[in-house]
């Protein structure tokens, strides 16, 4: 279809307003209604109209008197979508089991529109542990979840991923080949082990849920700490490998027949 043919079918209003969802997705602490229009290279009044409807259905809310920032809304449409909730719910009692077997909390995360996203998240069963909440968008580059969901995946798709995370976070410095053959080691030895990048003194240890075609569909993660006084306590060594057989599990539920071995 030739760009004429596209623009025959243009919708101004649901352009602009999928144009102001997009933008406030991509910052914190919101933007003033003369950021947006500066942003987006429109005049501040052709907004108005736009933002009052976007703030009345629940989408948009308005902060600090006159900034506006997204609603949880989106985020809550997106988890009715079949696969993602099924998914979840074939995961939360295996993700209580390892939490109970290793004495750690742990989460798992999905790739969507650039950004590892948390779509379940397992509390510690004692006094400590490291939790993240749910919705919550992180690192591509700086967590143990977005290096295996790009681990476990082709080389063109890596690419895509990073691509589409790099036109909202413009992180073109961490692309080195140093990183791309961690990604390929990550791989081979079926998980990932990583100091956290956002908590000193936790370990990071991620391995893929598997989809049939042997690709990552989610990365589940537990944030390792050394418990002092836990008697019975797994070690780290154990504990990633109760990470690879709970992710075994839940690939076997999304009908892998693909199997990653913890080395």
């Amino acid at each position: 279809m030739t760009e004429d043919e596209n623009d025959r079918y243009r919708a101004p209003a649901l352009d602009k307003g999928l144009d102001i969802l997009e933008l406030l997705a991509a910052v914190d602490g919101g933007l003033t209604q003369a950021e947006i229009a500066k942003r987006l290279d429109r005049s501040t009044n052709e907004f108005y109209r736009m933002l009052d409807r976007l703030v009345k259905r629940g989408y948009v809310t308005r902060i600090d008197g006159d900034r506006f920032a997204l609603t949880l809304k989106l985020f809550g449409l997106a988890q009715l979508h079949a696969p993602v909730r099924r998914l979840a719910s074939f995961a939360i009692p295996l993700m209580r089991e390892l939490a109970e077997a290793s004495r750690q909390a742990n989460q798992l995360v999905v790739f969507d529109r650039g950004y590892p996203v948390v779509i379940a998240q397992q509390e510690a069963p004692g006094y400590w542990g490291i939790s993240i909440r749910v919705g919550s968008r992180i690192s591509l580059f700086d967590t143990g979840s977005g290096h295996v969901l790009l681990a476990f995946r082709t080389k063109e798709e890596r690419e895509m991923m990073i691509a589409e995370n790099l036109g909202s976070s413009g992180d073109q410095a961490k692309v080195t080949p140093e990183f791309m053959a961690r990604l390929d080691q990550i791989r081979s030895r079926g998980y990932e082990m990583m100091p956290s990048a956002q908590t000193a003194g936790v370990i990071n240890l991620s391995a893929p849920v598997l989809g049939a075609d042997g690709k990552a569909i989610a990365a589940l993660t537990v944030p390792y700490i050394t418990l002092i006084n836990a008697p019975g306590a797994p070690d780290i060594t154990n504990t990633i490998h109760l990470v690879g057989e709970t992710t075994r599990k839940l690939s076997e539920m999304a009908g892998s027949d693909f199997t990653t071995e913890v080395r």
